[in-house]
């Protein structure tokens, strides 16, 4: 069972979830890190920090609202890799961990590819789940970015809903909550909270929206070979299927196991058991 605990980085609170195991000898632990994806929350990893501490008790897994998102703090500006970089830092800090696994979906496995690259030395291991665009757009898209905002499903829950029955019915349509299980509910009401007179809106800021998609724009993930033990998963119904997206894991990541699993972009919530044995099996490998 996790705990749900808070850390100050600098100005930011940061809410995460932590399951920790009984450990007998301290240099035997192994600290993993869950990072999610754009407009998701901690509780995406619940069914993976319950897999894992449940068969593990060396393992302490923590997954954080990252700034802007769940329960953790939502200034009015800063969304840009360096601050979430900084985050990561800050946490692993306020944790006393050394050394950490870090496994990271979509947008935030740019991010955590960015941090290897920066600060080799913590890096464990890397796990990038089903990477969104991992090089710099060319700029011709940023005038595109209004129409993204509006078209790409997840962030359907943006808008102000009259009540909380109309936003629940719009979830329900979304790949990541294929299935509608009580989990996913709770993923689901975790990410809203009530406004005026009723009305319902995520707790996802346009701001910080608008500054990771400036920064997709800019940031190139991988831009120099790393030698971490690092797994890429693919899911079968995933963003990356094509050689040209593939290709700068296999150039940057030289130590680079690819593994394909069932299910769509969130298949660590779709298609929870398998994903959960093959970050299993590479844990185990490294």
């Amino acid at each position: 069972m996790y705990q749900q605990e808070k850390a100050l980085v600098g100005d930011i609170q940061l809410v995460y979830l932590h399951w920790q195991g009984v450990k007998q000898d301290d240099w035997k632990k192994e600290n993993i890190l869950l990072l999610h994806g754009m407009a998701d929350n901690s509780l995406v990893w619940l069914k993976l920090g319950e897999f894992l501490a449940s068969k593990y008790n060396n393992y302490d897994i923590v997954a954080p609202d990252l700034r802007g998102h769940g329960n953790s703090s939502k200034p009015e500006t800063g969304y840009f890799t360096h601050n979430y970089l900084q985050d990561i830092l800050g946490l692993l800090q306020h944790l006393h961990w050394e050394k950490v696994h870090i496994i990271a979906h979509s947008w935030s496995a740019k991010i955590a590819c960015i941090f290897a690259t920066k600060f080799p030395n913590y890096c464990k291991s890397l796990t990038l789940v089903d990477p969104f665009f991992i090089n710099s757009m060319p700029s011709v898209f940023r005038i595109t970015f209004p129409l993204l905002y509006k078209v790409l499903p997840f962030l359907k829950l943006m808008q102000t809903f009259p009540d909380y029955q109309s936003a629940e019915k719009v979830a329900k349509t979304l790949n990541q909550y294929r299935g509608w299980s009580e989990w996913q509910r709770e993923i689901f009401r975790y990410n809203m909270e009530e406004g005026n007179e009723g009305t319902w809106k995520s707790k996802f800021p346009k701001q910080a929206r608008n500054e990771i998609f400036e920064d997709v724009l800019k940031q190139r993930g991988l831009t120099t070979k790393l030698n971490i033990p690092s797994l890429l998963i693919l899911p079968e119904k995933g963003l990356n299927r094509t050689p040209w997206q593939i290709n700068p894991y296999r150039q940057y990541l030289t130590n680079l196991t690819i593994k394909k699993v069932p299910g769509n972009h969130w298949a660590f919530i779709t298609e929870a058991e398998a994903f959960n044995k093959t970050i299993e099996e590479f844990l185990q490998s490294v």
